[in-house]
């Protein structure tokens, strides 16, 4: 089962085009979808999750319509929203409970084991009996993600899934997702490097609404080899290297700016070739769209 998104536009009554004639075609397994904030990227995961219209185009999971039979992708479909709220007095346990008959799992014996499996799953089992309201930040993310698994999604969606979580809960998402992914198309919605990276065999980014970059990161890291180059500056020399250099990042080093530029030869004057990341994949692309869109 692929989820196939052909042309999808969506422009505000503000006037700001979120979303300019997307396609992407995804498959079972972890979908990168890369994007700075405003990038247009939960507005395209709100679209496939039924929570919006779209002004052009189509979405089809399997057989599945989605733009215009809902009522069955939601049937199918587990969705983590960037921001979600929970009922502060009651217990994960309780809550998680409710939501499983909301989504019609109606034998008792049946609920309670699955309850039971997600909340083990996300490591809320020994917290199961207290009130939301205690609940970390982290916490309450790990709870958003077991209310997301509760029908077994063939579609999940995740948008900026590890906000809020350490290190080591950070960790256990990604197995849970990886996990996931053998049977499920996943799209990991973030605009952190480090999601894809860990977790996607396929990716893309969007910037201003518009696809820049759709591939393996693997193979897209292979296209930028030989292309990167890296060098420590003073903050007073930023202004210059901006100007005379395609600067995709810059970092701060004890206290001096690390520069990365993209360049097809040499620049020499003290700069040193590296293996290119993914981070410098998404910084190159962000500055080549961006610098397009303005001229």
């Amino acid at each position: 089962m692929k989820l196939i998104i052909d042309n999808l536009s969506k422009t505000y009554a503000n006037g700001i085009e979120a979303l300019q004639n997307v396609s992407l075609e995804i498959p079972k397994g972890m979908f990168g979808l890369l994007g700075p904030n405003g990038a247009g990227k939960s507005t395209l995961m709100r679209t496939i999750a039924t929570l919006q219209e779209a002004d052009s185009g189509t979405v089809a999971l399997g057989d599945i319509n989605v733009l215009k039979q809902k009522n069955e992708l939601r049937q199918v479909l587990g969705y983590l929203p960037q921001q979600f709220g929970l009922y502060p007095k009651i217990s994960a346990e309780v809550l998680l409970n409710h939501f499983a008959v909301l989504k019609g799992i109606t034998n008792k014996s049946e609920r309670k084991n699955l309850v039971k499996a997600l909340l083990h799953k996300t490591n809320l089992y020994d917290v199961r009996k207290q009130n939301l309201k205690g609940y970390s930040g982290g916490m309450k993310q790990r709870f958003g993600i077991a209310q997301a698994l509760l029908n077994n999604p063939k579609l999940l969606i995740v948008d900026e899934p590890t906000a809020g979580l350490d290190p080591v809960e950070r960790n256990r998402f990604y197995n849970v997702l990886s996990e996931l992914g053998e049977h499920t198309v996943v799209i990991l919605s973030t605009h952190i490097v480090d999601d894809v990276k860990e977790l996607c065999t396929n990716m893309a980014i969007i910037n201003q609404g518009q696809v820049c970059l759709k591939g393996n990161p693997l193979q897209i890291l292979e296209e930028l080899k030989g292309k990167v180059y890296k060098k420590t500056i003073e903050k007073s020399e930023l202004s210059f290297y901006k100007q005379n250099y395609k600067v995709i990042s810059e970092k701060l080093f004890l206290g001096k700016p690390t520069i990365h530029i993209l360049s097809d030869v040499n620049p020499r004057d003290g700069f040193t070739l590296i293996n290119a990341e993914l981070e410098d994949v998404y910084f190159s692309e962000i500055f080549n769209h961006s610098n397009s869109k303005s001229i």
